[in-house]
């Protein structure tokens, strides 16, 4: 962690009279600190950090990831815990005489928020439920991470333009997202970003389908919406391909939905309210009466996780802010037809906003 980064911490810990954060959310432990292990539930953890307002920071883990703690965690004092990390927690607050203890409540399950406020009420210290301090900043990319972001996104459209070469009637949707998360390893990917959506005819008409045996057929909508994990950072893509010549509703509604795209692209820049956005791109489509057959929010920040802030929707009341990274992908979805989806990432500038996607494929209908 930067020197800037910590002190940012320690100056909201500080206004809100909180002694030390507990990070348990693997993104911002990779945030913060380098440190890189996943994990593999929400109920078995690879490592906690604990950030004092006053000293060096920790990252507590167990004897498994001694060796990777070590080499990536600069800057943090690693400790192990034998008896579980609340045990180990206990001695912590009480050594550096922690009085409240902020955590991440929104990552912390029920059953272990409880212990934590208990234990640490036995040691005189108030456990302080915190939600979006590392996430806010997260939000806002660096020069460094925008690159990393960029370098994802060109991987991802290279690991589809060649799947897409390869794709015939009578694949089937399983059989086309294994190629497609085979290809991503292969070309360098750490793997995907979110499991891979391969989805054609009426299997279109479910926002997040999941790949069948169903076999792809001439002529129909397909949509395949991918990403993956390159340098720890995410990228998301969708795009709607036809085998053969598509049909004039088909057409209609490509159209349609792009343009849509193009106005929440528009529409994006430093300051303008997310939901300003999403109304540009839902718009369009209302006027054309599809409104009701466009039911999700045009996008969602894109980093170390597939899904960040902001969300761009009806309901939310943030603004955008250059640095953020954003995808924009309208959809509409019609019961028993299919579905068309388009979707690029776009990283928010002062006067607008940049389209890291250089893939034309959608421009074939």
């Amino acid at each position: 962690m930067t020197s800037e980064l910590l002190n940012i911490i320690r100056l909201r810990l500080k206004r809100r009279k909180l002694d030390a954060l507990l990070v348990t959310q693997p993104e911002n432990r990779r945030y913060l600190s380098g440190y890189t292990p996943k994990d593999t539930s929400i109920q078995e953890s690879s490592g906690t950090l604990l950030i004092p307002v006053k000293g060096t920071p920790f990252l507590l883990t167990d004897s498994r990831f001694l060796l990777q703690a070590e080499k990536e965690a600069k800057g943090f004092k690693i400790e192990l815990y034998q008896r579980g990390l609340i045990f180990l927690l206990k001695r912590l607050l009480e050594q550096f005489s922690i009085k409240r203890l902020a955590f991440e409540s929104h990552y912390t399950l029920h059953s272990t928020a409880t212990t934590l406020i208990n234990a640490a009420e036995k040691v005189g210290v108030e456990a302080v439920p915190l939600t979006g301090l590392v996430e806010k900043l997260r939000s806002i990319k660096t020069g460094t991470e925008l690159k990393k972001i960029q370098r994802s996104v060109e991987l991802n459209e290279k690991v589809f333009q060649e799947v897409y070469k390869g794709l015939y009637p009578g694949q089937t949707e399983l059989e086309v997202a294994v190629r497609i998360e085979t290809v991503m390893r292969k070309m360098g990917a750490e793997g995907p970003s979110f499991e891979s959506i391969v989805a054609g005819g009426p299997n279109g008409a479910m926002p997040h389908a999941v790949p069948s045996g169903r076999k792809l057929k001439k002529g129909e909508p397909i949509v395949i919406d991918m990403g993956l994990i390159l340098d720890g950072y995410c990228s998301d893509m969708t795009r709607t391909v036809v085998l053969g010549t598509p049909d004039g509703r088909t057409v209609e509604l490509f159209r349609l939905v792009r343009k849509a795209q193009l106005a929440g692209i528009k529409r994006i820049r430093d300051g303008v309210a997310a939901k300003e956005a999403d109304r540009a791109a839902r718009d369009i489509i209302s006027d054309a009466g599809y409104g009701a057959q466009f039911g999700h929010g045009l996008g969602h920040g894109v980093g170390l996780a597939v899904h960040e802030a902001p969300s761009l929707n009806r309901r939310s009341r943030k603004k955008l802010k250059s640095g953020m990274v954003v995808t924009v992908e309208p959809g509409i979805y019609i019961p028993g037809w299919g579905g068309i989806r388009l979707e690029n990432m776009v990283a928010v500038t002062k006067n607008g906003c940049h389209v890291l996607n250089k893939d034309t494929t959608f421009l074939d209908l």
